[in-house]
């Protein structure tokens, strides 16, 4: 760990931020989101440089989603985490944990001085999260290709209750080479589990390659869609198309919804956009600097 007033992380460095709903008006709601996915960002690339440890490309890749989902979408609260009617969000890829938890951290779940522990002895921020450690953890993941199955029976078990409450999952690209997330897609359109929501990370870039280059998933929104899902395309950077994606949940047609964020690793640090190295590599004090500079401050 250095010292270097570059990577110093005071706890007050990551502002604990409310969730905004849309009365607060749309103009109110993406500065709000704004401003958290960028609190996030700094924090994040700082922890995985004091940790030594972890995935920053697809961290930050995946912000944005996560930013949406706990600061405006998810009916979820610090208050009461283990309200029965709770919305559920999984992130099947659990290797994006640093992000997940600095998010947490930011709505008020956990503690922002806890984030200095990850990845540390007894810490409960191990590099995959655990629902064992983490009450606001509702799966704990690691292995990919689980988190969709698991949001499945999430889904099948709100149905049964007779709850208005959904299950959201949120997907690494690359992880859909996996059989179990299409007995799971097949399985959730014959059920017509119209309040679960798919989210792909679709930043095309997995460890070591191009998802294209590996085993390419198009047409993946033809595919799904024949699996019996409404399918939505939207930037994955862009908070308002974010919005109003999940605005559309439940489908109108009653089936499950799958959106299709396109999104590029590393976003959006001019030197980790876009590069495969960055799936899993620790940023040094120079790299930490760059990005704070880039992201700004305001």
């Amino acid at each position: 760990m250095t010292g270097s007033a570059a990577t110093a992380a005071p706890a007050d460095a990551l502002p604990v931020f409310g969730r905004v709903g849309a009365e607060a008006g749309r103009e109110a709601v993406l500065a709000h989101l704004a401003e958290a996915a960028r609190a996030v960002r700094r924090r994040d690339i700082q922890l995985v440089h004091e940790a030594g440890q972890g995935h920053i490309g697809g961290e930050f890749s995946v912000t944005d989603i996560l930013v949406t989902l706990y600061m405006h979408v998810l009916n979820v609260s610090p208050e009461r985490p283990d309200d029965p009617e709770r919305d559920r969000l999984i992130l099947s890829k659990g290797h994006a944990a640093a992000a997940l938890y600095t998010v947490l951290a930011a709505r008020g779940f956990i503690g922002v001085d806890e984030l200095r522990s990850f990845v540390q002895p007894l810490s409960r921020l191990n590099g995959h999260p655990a629902r064992t450690k983490i009450e606001a953890v509702e799966a704990s993941t690691g292995p990919l290709g689980h988190g969709l199955p698991i949001a499945v029976g999430t889904a099948v078990a709100g149905r049964m209750d007779g709850s208005p409450r959904r299950t959201f999952v949120v997907l690494g690209d690359g992880e859909l080479q996996e059989g179990s997330n299409w007995e799971a897609l097949m399985t959730a359109g014959n059920r017509r589990l119209d309040r679960l929501v798919a989210v792909v990370d679709r930043n095309r870039l997995q460890q070591g390659a191009r998802v294209a280059d590996t085993n390419d998933l198009e047409p993946l929104a033809d595919k799904a869609r024949a699996f019996g899902w409404e399918v939505v395309e939207a930037d994955g950077h862009d908070h308002g198309a974010l919005v109003d994606a999940f605005a559309a949940v439940p489908a109108a047609s009653g089936r499950p919804t799958m959106i299709v964020a396109h999104t590029d690793k590393g976003y959006p640090v001019s030197y980790m956009r876009d590069q495969v190295s960055w799936h899993h590599k620790v940023p040094t004090a120079q790299h930490v600097q760059i990005a704070l500079d880039e992201l700004g401050t305001t």
